[in-house]
């Protein structure tokens, strides 16, 4: 009796001394694959290239413009008209045009009011009122750079819910492990002692019943085990859904890879941020109110170019004019004395209806999406409040349950102890067995829930893209 006993626990005892050679993938290099091909994360890249587009787009309103052109009609032997021109126009920052260009004219049915021959001009366009410290085309450019600015942030939020829900399929893949593992280990032991209980049962050491009770608990285990593999691999299929390759094609998880975490070293590996600080954190870097801080600013802009239309339109325009293709030669000596044309629009609605419909609107959806911005904060800060309140709650669990299985293994092994000894029955061993397993499944699920909300917390506070 004494030596079936000590083969049982050299058998128990028995730990893998085999290295595992599968390949294995970590949480970091999962992550990094979904960061840098997954087509999620390749769209939130265009996102700022689309941005980076339309702002060089936007700025295309102020680069400098070369007209030439000409006309020229003759009719029944008659020069009616040549006309040829080339003119440039720089525009600038606060609505001021510079010009400046040549002309050609000849022919006999020309407009009294032009001049024949070669001229030059150069001259200015000023708005003095209206325009002048807002208009379309510096409003289109200033949303533009916001917009540019806003889009990294977009891009950070749409990693930050990619990869929120990538660790989720991963944690899933890492429990189905740990848990199909777990019963492997189990099914072993339990085979060696069917083995031994069997081979008393032919010494005549242990009755018919006890193979019969050993069977039927490794045959329990082995359902189980079945049952983890099928979870185990569907979450595989379902980790595969995150992983594609540099050409854009998916890629199915091999079986043979596993993951490197260990039930062991979980356990401690979640640091606990200090809540107050990570609440300031995603007050001031969450993308989610980032962007509304920039919806904001560009809302401001569109604010400022609506009170523009409660101004009156007056714009003047100046140009020297000189004879010959050097404006400079022939130029007077003040504007107003020769050789020069200028002009003075005015128009003014005298009702401003328009105006202020348009500014007043503008004025509420600023109001409005303050309100929003104000509503996003207090979500997020009650998230990352939660997420942190539930990794306290699993912390504890997991600590209690640690201490809970080395109670119950210790029980499991005096139970064993008394069995091979002659003092317990093998049903009795079989149900301390089956509460030590309950007991280290609900560990292992505590602790991929404990991993799995450190995650959360820093999705929460917006800084999972950062991983």
């Amino acid at each position: 009796m004494k030596k079936f006993l000590v083969l049982f626990l050299l058998a128990a005892c028995i730990k893998l001394s085999a290295q595992d050679t599968l390949q294995q993938l970590t949480l970091q290099q999962f992550l990094q694959i979904v960061k840098t091909y997954h087509p999620v994360a390749k769209q939130a890249d265009i996102v700022v290239q689309k941005a980076n587009a339309d702002l060089l787009t936007q700025r295309g309103a102020f680069d400098p413009v070369l007209n030439t052109g000409g006309n020229d009609k003759t009719f029944d032997g008659s020069i009616y008209y040549r006309n040829n021109s080339t003119q440039l126009s720089i525009p600038t920052w606060y609505g001021i045009e510079v010009q400046a260009g040549i002309e050609y004219l000849n022919g006999s049915r020309n407009d009294p009011q032009e001049t024949l021959g070669k001229t030059s001009f150069a001259g200015i366009s000023i708005p003095l009122a209206k325009n002048l410290l807002m208009d379309k085309r510096r409003a289109a450019l200033q949303q533009a750079k916001i917009m540019q600015q806003a889009s990294v942030q977009e891009q950070k939020l749409i990693l930050n819910n990619l990869l929120m829900e990538a660790t989720e399929a991963y944690w899933q893949w890492v429990q189905g492990w740990l848990t199909y593992k777990t019963w492997q280990q189990v099914i072993d032991v339990n085979q060696r002692r069917y083995n031994l209980v069997k081979g008393a049962y032919r010494n005549g050491d242990r009755p018919a019943i006890d193979t019969t009770e050993a069977l039927a608990q490794l045959q329990q285990f082995e359902y189980f085990q079945n049952d983890a593999l099928l979870n185990w691999q569907n979450a595989g299929v379902q980790l595969s859904g995150f992983l594609w390759r540099n050409n854009n094609a998916p890629y199915n998880l091999p079986e043979t890879v596993t993951p490197q975490e260990k039930t062991e070293q979980l356990y401690n590996a979640v640091i606990f941020p200090e809540l107050e600080q990570l609440i300031m954190q995603a007050k001031n870097n969450h993308p989610d109110l980032q962007l509304y801080t920039y919806k904001l600013n560009a809302l401001q802009v569109e604010r400022k170019l609506k009170l523009q239309e409660l101004l009156p339109k007056f714009d003047f325009k100046y140009n020297q004019l000189g004879k010959g293709y050097n404006v400079a030669s022939t130029a007077a000596k003040t504007l107003f004395d020769n050789n020069y044309k200028y002009g003075i629009t005015f128009s003014m609605p005298l009702r401003l209806s328009a105006g202020r419909g348009e500014y007043k609107l503008a004025k509420l959806k600023i109001t409005e999406t303050q309100l929003q911005q104000n509503q996003k904060q207090i979500d997020v800060v009650n998230k990352v409040k939660q997420y942190y309140n539930q990794l306290v709650n699993y912390k504890t669990q997991v600590t209690l349950l640690q201490k809970n299985y080395a109670a119950y293994l210790q029980l499991q092994r005096g139970e064993e102890t008394k069995f091979f000894n002659g003092e317990s029955s093998l049903f009795l061993v079989n149900s301390r067995e089956n509460k030590t397993q309950e007991t280290l499944l609900k560990l292992i699920e505590a602790t991929v829930k404990l991993n799995k909300t450190a995650l959360g917390l820093q999705w929460a506070a917006g800084q999972l893209w950062q991983l």
